[in-house]
Order: C-alpha cells, then sequence, then structure tokens
C-alpha cells in the first residue's frame, strides 16, 4: 500500500464505489464474503488497492492545502512539477491563529514587526503524490485556495 486504508468510516461513505471495484476484479459478493473468510490476507491487499486508488483520485486533484498552527500559517499551491509555498508566522503568544480572534488579530496587525512572510517554492520529489500526502498526514488539509489567494495578492503588492 502507497498512502493508508482507508478508515471503516470511509469505505462505508464509498461503499457503492467498493462493489463496482470488486466487479471490476470480478469478485462477486458471495466471492467477497468467501474471501474475507477463508483469505483475509487477499481481502485485505484488495482493500488496500481500492484505498490506494481512492488516494490517488483525491490527491490528483488536490491544488491547494494550508496548515494552521497557533503561530504559524503555510499555504501551498500545488502546480504540476513544484509546490508553492506562502507561510505567516507571529511572535509566539501574540496570538493564537487556529482561533478566530488570532485570526481577527493576523487580519489587524499584517504589518506588525510581530508577523512575518515567507514565499518559497519547492519542486516535487518523483512522487508528487506521496510529498501531498505526506502533508495531509502532517495536518494539513486540502482547501479551495482562497486564503493562500487572499495572501498572495498581500504580497504581490
Amino acid at each position: 500500500m502507497k498512502f493508508a486504508r482507508l478508515t471503516k468510516e470511509q469505505f462505508e461513505e464509498l461503499h457503492q464505489e467498493f462493489i463496482n471495484f470488486l466487479a471490476t476484479q470480478s469478485i462477486t459478493a458471495q466471492e467477497w464474503e468467501d474471501l474475507k473468510r477463508n483469505k483475509p490476507e487477499t481481502a485485505e491487499q484488495e482493500l488496500d488497492v481500492f484505498s490506494d486508488l481512492v488516494w490517488y483520485g483525491v490527491l490528483n486533484k488536490v491544488e491547494y492545502l494550508e496548515h494552521i498552527s497557533p503561530n504559524q500559517i503555510h499555504l501551498f499551491q500545488c502546480q504540476p512539477k513544484y509546490m508553492r509555498l506562502i507561510a505567516i508566522k507571529i511572535e509566539a503568544n501574540t496570538a493564537d491563529l487556529t482561533t478566530k480572534e488570532g485570526f481577527q488579530w493576523l487580519r489587524d496587525n499584517l504589518l506588525s514587526d510581530d508577523v512575518q512572510f515567507y514565499n518559497s517554492k519547492k519542486d516535487f520529489t518523483e512522487d508528487k503524490h506521496l510529498d501531498i500526502f505526506k502533508l495531509i498526514q502532517q495536518g494539513a488539509n486540502i482547501t479551495k485556495g482562497d486564503l493562500f489567494q487572499y495572501f498572495e495578492n498581500l504580497i504581490k503588492r
């Protein structure tokens, strides 16, 4: 398995897609039940293959990621060959960016010496999807990019 096995809840949400996946493998419902009972390792492999297919489909569509911690924001824009990063760091204990109040503080104090901006670009390794997956595992969330675009426009000025 390249990424991670889907959770039970995710499998339940993707129940129909999993049935279709089994059908493409020419595995009927009866055969699936038999596999789970008599060849659990084979059933586990099918779950892993399906999980990787789902993750690959999701990761292939990712354009923006963001990771917000109490005193830092990391905003990523995924391009075909590289990733752009806009990072905002505030002095510790100035505000908690994970709260509504902390984010409002940031908006009100963008030009403060307590706020530092960083802008960089990094090439993906040979496995773009795994690079993105690792960021998600570290706490990044897939977004539509509104926050990235907001700060990108500020930096351009």
